[in-house]
C-alpha cells in the first residue's frame, strides 16, 4: 500500500564492491544523487549569471547580486557592520537550503532537506562551529554565558543547568525546525494529491465539484513555494544570532 512517507526513504541506486579492498562498498543513493544535483545547479546558476565585465548586466546576475546584497544585509544588521567575513558562510548555507527545497517541490523529485542525515548534519556543524568560535574569541571566558548576570549563588546551579540544556538544544532545533517543515509540508500534499487523483477518476459529475478543492490545493502547493524562502531565511538568521552570541556572549 502507498505511504506518503515513502517519498522520504533513502535507498540505493547501484553499488559496487571491491574484494580485492576487502569488499570495499562504494554505492549512490537517491540522497547522494541529488546532492550532486543541487550542487550542480548551484554551481551552473552562478556560471550563467556571471557578468563576464559587460557593461549592462543580465537579469540572472542582477538576480543573483541582488540576493547577495540581501545577505550581506542580513549579516550586517544582525552580526555587525565589520563581519563581513561570515558573508561566504551564510550565502552557501542560504542557497543550499534554498535550492534544495525548490527542487524537492517539482513532482516525484527527492527532498535533500527531509533527510535527518542532512539536516541534523547541518546542524550539529553549525553548532560545533559556533562553540569553536566562542572559545577562541573569549576562552574560559565562555563559559560565564551559562550564568546570567546578577543572578544569586543559590540559583547558579539550577540556571546553569537550564542554560547548558537550552544551549545544547541548538544542535538539534536549527536542523529539526527545517526537516519538520519540509516533511510535513511533502506529506500533506502527498496525501491531498492522491485523494484529489481519485476523485477525479471516479465520475464526471464528481470531476468538476472536485475543481473546488483542487483550487485549495493550489493555493497549498503556492503555500509550500513560500515555505521553501521562508525556512532558507529563518535558517539565515538563526545561524546568524548563534554567530552572534558567540563573538558577544548574549
Amino acid at each position: 500500500m502507498f505511504s506518503p512517507l515513502d517519498q522520504f526513504e533513502t535507498y540505493s541506486l547501484f553499488s559496487f564492491t571491491a574484494p580485492i579492498l576487502g569488499n570495499f562498498n562504494i554505492s549512490l543513493t537517491n540522497l547522494g544523487l541529488y546532492t550532486l544535483i543541487i550542487f550542480t545547479i548551484i554551481v551552473g546558476l552562478h556560471s550563467f549569471s556571471n557578468n563576464n565585465f559587460a557593461l549592462v548586466p543580465s537579469s540572472y546576475s542582477i538576480a543573483l547580486e541582488s540576493l547577495f546584497a540581501t545577505i550581506t544585509s542580513i549579516v550586517r544588521n544582525q552580526i555587525g557592520e565589520n563581519k563581513e567575513v561570515y558573508i561566504p558562510l551564510i550565502y552557501s548555507l542560504f542557497i543550499f537550503v534554498l535550492i534544495s527545497n525548490l527542487v524537492s517541490n517539482v513532482a516525484y523529485n527527492f527532498a535533500v532537506t527531509s533527510s535527518v542525515i542532512v539536516c541534523l548534519g547541518l546542524s550539529v556543524t553549525v553548532f560545533l562551529g559556533v562553540t569553536i568560535l566562542a572559545l577562541k574569541e573569549h576562552g574560559i571566558k565562555f563559559f560565564s554565558y551559562f550564568v546570567p548576570a546578577g543572578t544569586p549563588i543559590a540559583l547558579v546551579p539550577l540556571l546553569v543547568l537550564i542554560e547548558l540544556v537550552s544551549y545544547l538544544a541548538r544542535a538539534v532545533s536549527l536542523g529539526l525546525r527545517l526537516f519538520a517543515n519540509i516533511v510535513a509540508g511533502h506529506t500533506l500534499l502527498a496525501i491531498l494529491s492522491s485523494f484529489l487523483f481519485k476523485l477525479f477518476t471516479s465520475s464526471i459529475l464528481i470531476f468538476f465539484v472536485t475543481l473546488i478543492p483542487f483550487t485549495v490545493f493550489l493555493g497549498i502547493m503556492g503555500l509550500e513555494l513560500a515555505v521553501s524562502f521562508i525556512q532558507s531565511y529563518v535558517l539565515t538568521l538563526l545561524v546568524c544570532s548563534y554567530i552572534k552570541d558567540a563573538i558577544y556572549l548574549h
